[in-house]
């Protein structure tokens, strides 16, 4: 492999994040974060129970073949996508001692370094390929054998988000955030990811890594308030998201004509949900403002705001985020109700490869890799399913 593919390989990783929740039921006394210990099943039409069996059996045994004997995935510097379609799998229920899930746990153990962190000796991702890896891990940790490992990680987060010890103040935009790494400027992708990561370690909403990383989030939201006075809060004020309020701003879909930054669809799901994780109620003014800019840019057509880019990165957060707003038919800015569930598999259906894979087209952020978007929709497909989430 040359030295540049084996770059792009270990930057795959950007945009891969996943999101363990259940459904919520009830909000009139605790966050969303405490509900979503509660769950409800939902039944799927029959239809859409047998297609999305068929599709779930046809990527496993897609990823079956493209597994390398080392238990990883596209390459063995590539811990982000093995600890990223290990979780795909077991969220697809494959159990733990299967053989293909096996190999992939113990890769990513194999990888932990002295730090705790769980990445390749030379990534400069280690946030990501050490949150990837403890998310699952925490799917196959149902009799503690992980736990020494997923808290020797959780620690080396807590040493990477950018806060006093990196010698920055609270009113600094970065401040609270996750980067590739403890040097690189955070950004939501990387933000929303650790802080699953920290909860899926058992962390609490009120621990003060969590209550840092929700300073970033509302900074990275397009809405003037008492928890955002960055510049830019005003100059599109939709309750979108960005992609980092560090550094003056920066938006993947852009910027305004006035000096502001476009919100766009896959990272708006991913500032909803990181919201909720870190302890805020349906009463929030931003989890209002976010949950209103989705009613209003509701589709599975593309990603709102960027396309066919990223798309299934955006489909995989979409169905995570819809999971934890708990609507069975969830309702347009129109009024309009939508299965979402029944609507997600029917779109990745028609979508799916003949060998059982999915890929982009439109090849940003790598989602030219079948093993990476295959794992982002066995992701997706695990929140349609009829069997409540744990």
């Amino acid at each position: 492999m040359s030295e540049s593919t084996a770059a792009r390989h270990r930057t795959v990783l950007l945009f891969a994040c996943m999101i363990s929740t259940g459904l919520l039921h009830s909000m009139a006394s605790k966050s969303f974060a405490q509900a979503a210990d509660s769950v409800v099943s939902v039944k799927n039409s029959a239809a859409s129970d047998q297609n999305l069996v068929g599709m779930r059996q046809r990527a496993i045994q897609f990823l079956e073949v493209t597994q390398a004997a080392d238990g990883s995935w596209t390459s063995p510097e590539a811990v982000g996508i093995s600890g990223l379609v290990t979780a795909s799998l077991l969220k697809s229920g494959q159990p733990i001692d299967s053989p293909l899930v096996s190999r992939g746990l113990a890769f990513l153990i194999k990888n932990q370094q002295p730090s705790g962190g769980i990445h390749s000796a030379a990534s400069r991702h280690q946030n990501y390929e050490t949150c990837i890896a403890i998310l699952a891990l925490a799917e196959a940790n149902a009799d503690g054998r992980y736990t020494g490992t997923i808290k020797k990680a959780e620690q080396f987060l807590r040493g990477l988000q950018w806060d006093e010890g990196e010698g920055i103040e609270s009113s600094d935009g970065a401040y609270g955030g996750g980067g590739y790494d403890s040097k690189q400027r955070p950004d939501m992708s990387n933000t929303q990811f650790l802080i699953e990561a920290l909860k899926k370690a058992g962390v609490s909403e009120n621990d003060p890594a969590m209550q840092k990383a929700l300073i970033f989030v509302s900074r990275a939201q397009n809405l003037e308030s008492p928890h955002n006075t960055l510049p830019y809060a005003n100059k599109v004020n939709d309750g979108g998201f960005i992609y980092t309020p560090a550094k003056g701003g920066e938006s993947k879909a852009g910027n305004t004509d006035n000096g502001g930054y476009k919100s766009y669809g896959s990272i708006t799901y991913a500032g909803l949900k990181s919201l909720i994780f870190a302890g805020l109620n349906r009463e929030d003014e931003r989890v209002k403002a976010a949950t209103a800019w989705i009613r209003s840019h509701y589709t599975l057509d593309e990603n709102p705001g960027m396309g066919q880019q990223g798309l299934f990165y955006y489909y995989h957060t979409f169905a995570k985020t819809m999971s934890v707003l708990g609507e069975t038919d969830f309702s347009d800015a129109d009024g309009k109700k939508h299965a979402w569930r029944n609507e997600l598999v029917d779109r990745l259906k028609t979508l799916q490869q003949k060998n059982g894979s999915w890929i982009n087209p439109a090849d940003r952020w790598y989602e030219g890799d079948p093993n990476l978007v295959t794992a982002y929709c066995l992701l997706a497909l695990s929140y349609c399913d009829a069997e409540p989430e744990k």
